[in-house]
Order: C-alpha cells, then sequence, then structure tokens
C-alpha cells in the first residue's frame, strides 16, 4: 500500500543539524509525529544526551528539536510500506532535502540506522551524512548505553 509521509519538517533559521529516519512507522502516524512508538529509544536519548527531561507532548518535543538546533526528518516521501517494516519499502520517492538545506544554516545530516542511511545516500549522492544506530524497538540488540556512545557525536556537530 502507498503512503503519504503525513509530516512537515521541523526546523527553523537555528537549525544546525539533520537528523533524519526513513518513514513515519504505523505508530508514529497514528500519534502524529516523529519517534512516536512507545518503545522507540529515540526522545529518551536525546533527553540523556541534553541533559534534558524527556519531552512528552508534541509541543514539548517540537520546541526540544528546535532549542536545540535540531531539524528532524525523513528520507522518503511516501512509499510502498507493509506495515512498519523498513525492509518492505519500495517505490519510494524522497522528501525534498535539498530545498530544505537551500533554506538552512544546517553543517551535518544524521540517518538513523542503516536504511535511512542507504536512501538518504541512493536518492542524494552528492551530498554526505552520518549513519547512527535506529533507534527503534526493531533495534533492541543495541542497548541504550551503546546508542548513547554512538549518538553522542551529534553534540559535537553544532
Amino acid at each position: 500500500m502507498s503512503v503519504i509521509h503525513p509530516f512537515a519538517p521541523v526546523y527553523d533559521d537555528r537549525s544546525r543539524i539533520l537528523i533524519l529516519g526513513s518513514f513515519p512507522s504505523v505508530k508514529s502516524r497514528e500519534m502524529g509525529f516523529y519517534y512516536g512508538h512507545p518503545r522507540n529509544r529515540f526522545w529518551p536519548l536525546m533527553a540523556e544526551l541534553y541533559h534534558e527531561d524527556c519531552p512528552m507532548s508534541i509541543d514539548e518535543r517540537r520546541a526540544f528539536l528546535l532549542r536545540n538546533h535540531i531539524a528532524l526528518w525523513d528520507v522518503l516521501a511516501s512509499c510502498e510500506i507493509d506495515g512498519s517494516s523498513d525492509a518492505s519499502i519500495k517505490n519510494e520517492v524522497p522528501c525534498d532535502i535539498l530545498t530544505l538545506l537551500a533554506s538552512t544554516k544546517i553543517e551535518t545530516i544524521f540517518c538513523s540506522g542503516k536504511t535511512a542511511h542507504r536512501l538518504f545516500c541512493k536518492h542524494f549522492p552528492e551530498l554526505s551524512a552520518v549513519c547512527l544506530p535506529s533507534t527503534s524497538p526493531a533495534n533492541a540488540a543495541m542497548t541504550m548505553e551503546k546508542l548513547r556512545e554512538k549518538w553522542k557525536i551529534i553534540l559535537t556537530s553544532l
């Protein structure tokens, strides 16, 4: 089934890094915002890295990102996907990341997970991005401690 990305990117003129996922999960689409699955570790991880309380509401999450100069989006604008399985993605159409980059001062791009990175490299070969481990519950083998160690690179990119 073809699904269209339901969220606008989060960014402002102070955003310095861009974090890209692949495409919102079913749970995120139901919740109405990025990384909405209750077992996804993105928000708790960000809170730990920035020494802040974990943002819970959509407004708190958006404010957290902007306060910390983080832009957030996904690589794909639409695709055919079975449930939330990145492995099932096909017939993908990328988001207009080039326009976003042209209108911001983003200096570094990070991809959350191998699928996001692979899709980014496929659709934007002229750009480079750092591949970080996925925070998805599907990557449960990666402990929070290991995620924190890998993801702390975003702090040095601001």
